[in-house]
């Protein structure tokens, strides 16, 4: 694959430039196998619709066509479980989670990792992909299978990490 590059500018980065290296949506790291891709998160309602309303022109415009957003505010009916199962991004960065070439945490790295992105983060954001596997335990050891009521927040974190929740 011929190396391309990006450039970002939006209202979280100004001048930002990287390149993707890899094929689209190929080539992952082998522990890391997300069940949901950036679009199909999106059309499926996550981070209330306020996750990458301003930054459209970096992705693929299919990934924004059915998505459920809302550039004014969080809105949590948007989310496919209905619940706010978000900490703010201000709650990330004080915890040192923000990766400062991906300022607004681990979606974006996701997106841009999925686009064909490989940086010097991969290993950490993947690292914290996994740890997200506890709340599958969590779900099956507390749910009936199928019964998606039961533990909605569990469920509407685990579609945040592109784990497909709707299924367990």
């Amino acid at each position: 694959m011929k190396k391309q590059r990006v450039a970002v500018n939006d209202r979280m980065q100004a001048k930002y430039v990287y390149y993707r290296t890899e094929p689209v949506g190929r080539n992952f790291h082998p522990e890391f196998k997300p069940e949901l891709t950036p679009r199909e998160m999106l059309e499926l309602g996550v981070f209330g619709g306020k996750y990458m309303t301003d930054c459209r022109n970096e992705f693929p415009a299919s990934w924004f066509r059915r998505a459920k957003l809302c550039p004014e505010r969080h809105d949590p009916k948007l989310n496919y479980f209905g619940v706010n199962a978000s900490k703010p991004l201000s709650y990330w960065k004080k915890k040192g989670w923000i990766y400062h070439e991906d300022p607004r945490g681990w979606f974006q790295w996701y997106c841009r990792y999925y686009m064909g992105r490989r940086c010097p983060d991969d290993e950490r954001q993947i690292k914290r992909w996994r740890a997200m596997r506890r709340h599958i335990a969590q779900i099956r050891k507390n749910c009936p299978p199928g019964e998606a009521e039961c533990r909605p927040k569990q469920r509407q974190a685990l579609l945040h990490w592109a784990y497909d929740s709707r299924r367990i």
